[in-house]
């Protein structure tokens, strides 16, 4: 375990000096050479933009991919993530309309989409235990369902945006252009303390996992637990769209990744999922920003990768 942590870190690591030294500007000897000799328009570049860019990249990686793992065990469904589940788009719901009304501050954009977010979130898992085929297929088709609904209600949102149209849009592809200090700064304390609030009970979802009953023998109280889990899990989720619109699967590939090498528990679990999604957000920002056609948006490569693993793991069985 002390080995896969370090492994972690050092790819964290590695993806961090990527992410500061790639790029259309310049590339990485450039970078090095500007810092070591103290070159103020790449240091302006690499302090201002790259580096604010790149640890944005980092916290949506490791919160997406923590609120993926943490609704896997709340809902007892192996492929349920903020994506899947319509959280997200939920949460892009309220973005949309701070943008539309025209009070997107971060703090608005955070505000709107975390109310959205949990009552999208609420209204699944109520949809899902009433539906007759059983609570696990129940949540994810409800979730489905609502996404879709959501998705069409933020078309006609971007159809009524007129000038804001494009930044609407922002919230539908998923990028990490518009990063900004101030942005990071704002959401990265919401985001940490959401994660350490996980860590710290992480032994709890282990009991939510095996059922109610279990959960309550151990001295659980599962329904005060849930309604903490779900105001969680929903501004995490929210603070990471907040500043990078919606990117899905990535609460899939990573936590599902890291199953399969240190298991169920999650003890073990969440914190490798952590240092994983770290990593694999700067990397993916790194190719779309890459391309020779122009940047390519975020959630479409993070769907790219993310389908093909989804139908591997539903023909698996999980």
């Amino acid at each position: 375990m002390r080995k896969l942590i370090l492994a972690l870190i050092i790819l964290n690591v590695l993806s961090v000096f990527l992410g500061l030294s790639i790029g259309s500007a310049i590339n990485p000897a450039e970078s090095l050479y500007g810092l070591v000799h103290g070159k103020e328009t790449i240091k302006s570049l690499i302090l201002n933009y790259r580096l604010p860019r790149t640890l944005t990249a980092m916290l949506v990686g490791a919160s997406l991919s923590i609120a993926g793992c943490t609704m896997q065990a709340f809902f007892r469904n192996p492929l349920a993530d903020p994506y899947i589940l319509g959280v997200s788009s939920g949460a892009s719901v309220g973005a949309a309309l701070a943008i539309l009304l025209g009070i997107a501050t971060t703090y608005n954009l955070i505000f709107m989409a975390f109310i959205t977010s949990i009552a999208t979130a609420t209204l699944v898992y109520k949809l899902g235990k009433s539906a007759i085929i059983g609570e696990s297929y129940g949540i994810l088709l409800a979730g489905i369902a609502v996404a879709s609904f959501l998705s069409g209600l933020t078309a006609i949102l971007i159809y009524m945006a007129g000038e804001s149209m494009h930044k609407v849009v922002f919230w539908i592809l998923g990028s990490f252009s518009n990063s900004k200090w101030e942005k990071f700064l704002f959401s990265a304390p919401i985001s940490c303390i959401c994660i350490a609030y996980i860590l710290i009970n992480s032994w709890k979802l282990n009991a939510i996992l095996l059922g109610d009953e279990h959960a309550i023998s151990v001295g659980l109280n599962v329904s005060r637990f849930r309604k903490r889990l779900v105001t969680v899990i929903s501004l995490l989720t929210s603070s990471a769209v907040a500043i990078s619109g919606v990117i899905g699967f990535v609460g899939i590939i990573i936590p599902h990744t890291m199953r399969l090498i240190v298991g169920e528990s999650h003890q073990r679990l969440l914190i490798t999922t952590l240092f994983l999604g770290s990593a694999f957000m700067p990397i993916v920002d790194i190719i779309a920003r890459s391309s020779i056609s122009g940047e390519l948006p975020i959630g479409a490569l993070t769907a790219l990768i993310g389908a093909p693993f989804f139908v591997y793991l539903l023909r698996r069985g999980v």
